[in-house]
Formats: structure tokens, C-alpha cells, sequence
């Protein structure tokens, strides 16, 4: 009897990420791995930058050889082309953050060594892009390299390692000296975290504490009911009904401070608001900034949740790249998308599309890229596919 013909794979490798040493490319030996297990002889491993022509040859010219071939990378660079596009247009950057556990290597005697802390940002882009990025410290250069040369408004937390970037001075580490950076962003606050910490107090019934809820859910309240406004009418409005009740707020919390002599949640929570007033008073200077930053903390509860469901993340790498999916999944929720389906389709396009036009594949622009695409190469699931002239061109051609 004849032997069975030999069942082979190659990989191949994409994104110049790999090739620049950014990036270290962990698949290869996952995937490696996951073959061996299942009988499949992994003959060629292959790394080609983020050109057009070149990932089509690569991949007709391992198809031509072996039974499979798997691909990695592209994901992360369309993320990259989303991540420039926010910086460089956004009005206001949502972010907030949360801890990970990221399972530690080995030492050289054998040794186990406890997990590590590494933290997920989340950054909202007005309402096109939501971007999960994962960071090894949570410090102030980290913040400073994220959102570096960004000059529109930035919504977060009030904590401290946002200070240098707001007052645009580079922390230490960073690569920029003093003088040397544009405008910073401009700083807004979250009414939602200065009232958790009166609802601290009040909850042990502390009357201040119960004073300041009822204060802050009346300006909630009132902004609440311009929500379906334009923009100008909402900053119009909110001056009339909104700015005096924030006006009252603070003269109260200044007040109310001013007697205190002793530490306790009470003095926290007046602390913050007097500290931050400036921050949480800038949703009354334009009528598309928001109060709260209740939306990003939403986005975080993806991490928050599935912390509950895997103990650790491998690697940073591994944390990076999940940081890449989770941001296009958020995105198409965002944008009514199936993920799955999104997923799917750009893993099958990406192999034939130009570097230079990935941001074509975001999810903001997906419908309008998909309409343009031929079906009938789109349901297969192998095959080459047409890319269309950039959305202009067609245009001016039509």
C-alpha cells in the first residue's frame, strides 16, 4: 500500500511591528505547538512586512507548497492606523484604566515567581473608536506616551499620574524635553467619581455626605434633560438651568470645607470637588462634553468581567494582542457590528489589502468598505480578493 501524502503547513508572519523589534512574535510557537499535537508537519516559518504585493506572494507561494497555511498579524497594525487617526481628530479623549495579572516566566532554577500587575486602558474616541490598550506600568510616562501631542480635551479620573501631561511638562523618562511639546490637552472632569466619594460617606450617614449626592443628582438631573439637544443649544441651556446649580455646588463645597479639621470621607470627598473644580466646571464650556465619564468605565467592564473567567494573561505580548481584539470588538459594538462576522472578514481581506489604506477596515468604515467589495470573493473562504480604488477615486471615476 502507498503511504499517505504528508499533511503540511507554513506560517507567515505579518507586520512590520515584528520585523522593526517592537513586537516579539509569540504565535509561531503556539501555533507550532497546536499543529504538532494534531499530527501536522509545520515545514516553513515566514515574516513579511506590511506590503500589499509582498503578503500575496508569500502566501500563493506557500499554498503552492503546503497543505495549510497560517497567518498572524494585521490586526494590530489596523489598530495602529485607528489608534493615529483618534489622536490626530478627536474633540475629546475618554480613558480610564484597570489592573490584569500577567502570568510570570520561570526562573533559571526551576521557581515559580508570583504574577505581575499590568493595566488595560480604555480610550473612547468620541463616538467612533474604542481602544483597550494594554500597558506594563501605570504611571505618568505611560499616559504621556499614549496621548503625547494630542492638544483637544481629555476626560479622566483626576488621578496623579495624569498630572504631567496635563500640565504639559514631560515626566521623567519621556523623550521630549521641557519646551519642546505643543499645547497640552485640556483636562475634564467626572462628576460620577466626585459623587462616589459622598456617597462614601453617606452611606455611613454622615449628613454632608447625603447633602453633596443631592446636590450632585440635581445637576445631573438637570443636564440630563438636554441630552437630545444640539450641541449649541445644550451649551445655551446648560448655561440657564445647569451652570447655577454648579455654581451653588461649589460655593457650598468650599464652604463646607473650609470648617473642617480632621480627616474622614467627608473631607475627601470635599477635597476632591474643591481640587478638581476647574476640571469638573469644564462640561459648561462646550456642548459635546459630558459630565461624567460613566462610558469608559463601561468599556473597562470587559476586562473587569473576564477577570472573572482566566486568572492571568501569558505574556505582555499575549495582553497586547488580546488589547487589539477586544478594541475592534468594543468598535463594532459601537458601530451595530457583528464582531464575529467583522472578525472574520477582515482576517480574510487583510493578506490582500494595501498597507497605507487599513484604517478603510475599521469599524467606523466597514459598511461603507464592505458595500464596495465583490461579494461573491467575500463568502469564499480561500480565494483571491479585488480591492476597490479608494473611496474618492471611485467617486471621481463615477
Amino acid at each position: 500500500m502507498s503511504q499517505p501524502a504528508p499533511v503540511t503547513a507554513a506560517i507567515l508572519v505579518i507586520g512590520d511591528e515584528i520585523l522593526s523589534g517592537r513586537t516579539q512574535d509569540t504565535n509561531t510557537a503556539y501555533i507550532a505547538r497546536f499543529l504538532g499535537a494534531l499530527g501536522i508537519d509545520l515545514r516553513e516559518a515566514r515574516v513579511v512586512p506590511d506590503i500589499q504585493a509582498e503578503i500575496v506572494a508569500a502566501v500563493n507561494a506557500l499554498r503552492a507548497r503546503y497543505t495549510y497555511v497560517f497567518t498572524t498579524g494585521g490586526i494590530g497594525p489596523t489598530h495602529d492606523d485607528i489608534t493615529f487617526e483618534a489622536i490626530a481628530t478627536a474633540f475629546c479623549l475618554s480613558t480610564d484604566a484597570t489592573g490584569v495579572a500577567i502570568q510570570p516566566t520561570r526562573l533559571e532554577d526551576g521557581k515559580r515567581q508570583p504574577c505581575r500587575k499590568g493595566h488595560f486602558f480604555v480610550t473612547l474616541a468620541d463616538k467612533d473608536h474604542v481602544f483597550l490598550d494594554f500597558q506594563a506600568k501605570h504611571t505618568s510616562l505611560t499616559v504621556w506616551n499614549m496621548f503625547k501631542g494630542f492638544s483637544g480635551y481629555v476626560q479622566a479620573d483626576a488621578h496623579v499620574i495624569y498630572d504631567a501631561l496635563f500640565k504639559g511638562a514631560p515626566p521623567e523618562g519621556a523623550e521630549e524635553m521641557p519646551g519642546e511639546c505643543g499645547p497640552p490637552p485640556i483636562e475634564v472632569g467626572c462628576f460620577s467619581h466626585a459623587r462616589r466619594k459622598y456617597w462614601e460617606a453617606a452611606i455611613c450617614r454622615h449628613p454632608l455626605g447625603l447633602d453633596g449626592v443631592r446636590r450632585i443628582d440635581a445637576i445631573f438631573d438637570a443636564d440630563r434633560e438636554l441630552a437630545k439637544l444640539a450641541p449649541a443649544q445644550r451649551k445655551e441651556r446648560r448655561d440657564q438651568t445647569v451652570r447655577p446649580l454648579v455654581d451653588a455646588f461649589f460655593t457650598w463645597a468650599r464652604c463646607e470645607y473650609a470648617k473642617l479639621d480632621s480627616r474622614g470621607l467627608v473631607a475627601t470627598a470635599l477635597g476632591y470637588s474643591v481640587r478638581q473644580e476647574q476640571a469638573l466646571r469644564r462640561f459648561l464650556d462646550d456642548g459635546r462634553l459630558r459630565m461624567e465619564n460613566n462610558s469608559a468605565e463601561r468599556e473597562l467592564r470587559a476586562i473587569a468581567v473576564g477577570r472573572r473567567a482566566w486568572m492571568f494573561y501569558g505574556s505582555d505580548d499575549h495582553a497586547g494582542a488580546a488589547g487589539n481584539i477586544l478594541s475592534l470588538v468594543a468598535s463594532c459594538k459601537l458601530h451595530d457590528l457583528d464582531p464575529e462576522l467583522y472578525l472574520t472578514e477582515i482576517i480574510r481581506i487583510v493578506p490582500y489589502w494595501p498597507r497605507n489604506r487599513y484604517l478603510e477596515l475599521a469599524p467606523k468604515y466597514w459598511a461603507r468598505t464592505r458595500a464596495r467589495l465583490d461579494p461573491c470573493e467575500l463568502e469564499l473562504a480561500l480565494g483571491h480578493v479585488t480591492v476597490p480604488p479608494p473611496a474618492q477615486q471611485q467617486s471621481s471615476a463615477d
